[in-house]
């Protein structure tokens, strides 16, 4: 059930409880040692992420109606703990971090959409978003936005409380993708396969009683970047 909006000032979701868990687990990867500890998980992992994302829900909407909060168990915004390890060389059946994904509501296995991402992992906390791995249509879409106008992508990515808080990351092409020329405007900015922002945290942040508020700041600063991203490959904002 997606949250309603009520009163959340002050609530703490996050305890140092889940990092230490996060760290035994990173030393303990196997099923044996989870299946003794699940009841641990459920306690300080997935319940406090269900109801971190039960309450954002509302924050978000008041930013875009088209960003999902969905708190269901399995199949919502928090990412599974289970590893996918069929083509994987390392077996550890279980990530080392709690993750949850903030999509815009067109977003789905045939459908590019940007959105938010929160991971929490020791020593490695971070809040971002915007368009990850896009499929060819929709990253030809983004490119030629920039290159069609290279000022308003320019203005965006170096908005002051983007760029100060935010780093951009993703992969890039050594070379100007099919299409373009090296003298394209903005061409090292064309040449990006992913139009992602990200921004570290630390624990006590994450642990403190102000942290929904702290991730609704942070999410309004991205708002343009999704809201660019989101136009340029035709979906509503």
């Amino acid at each position: 059930m997606i949250g309603e909006d009520r009163p959340i000032a002050g609530k703490t979701y996050f305890t140092p409880a889940l990092f230490a868990f996060l760290r035994e687990l990173k030393d303990n990867n196997t099923r044996e040692w989870f299946d003794a500890h699940k009841a641990r998980y459920e306690c300080v992992a997935k319940a406090p992420m269900l109801d971190f994302i039960d309450d954002v829900g509302p924050l978000l909407r008041r930013i875009s109606p088209q960003l999902l909060a969905d708190s269901r168990a399995s199949g919502g915004s928090m990412l599974r703990i289970h590893r996918d390890v069929r083509f994987a060389k390392d077996k550890s059946p279980y990530k080392t971090a709690l993750a949850a994904q903030f999509r815009h509501q067109a977003c789905s296995k045939d459908i590019d959409a940007p959105g938010l991402y929160l991971h929490l992992e020791p020593d490695q906390i971070m809040i971002g978003g915007g368009l990850y791995h896009p499929r060819g249509e929709s990253l030809y879409k983004v490119r030629c936005a920039i290159a069609a106008k290279p000022e308003l992508w320019q203005r965006i990515i170096e908005e002051p409380r983007l760029s100060e808080r935010f780093a951009q990351s993703g992969d890039k092409l050594r070379r100007p993708p099919t299409g373009f020329a090296v003298t394209t405007p903005l061409i090292e900015e064309v040449k990006r396969k992913d139009f992602v922002a990200l921004a570290a945290l630390d624990e006590a942040t994450v642990c403190g009683a102000d942290f929904l508020a702290e991730f609704e700041r942070h999410a309004r600063m991205l708002a343009p970047l999704l809201a660019y991203l989101s136009r340029a490959i035709g979906l509503a904002w």
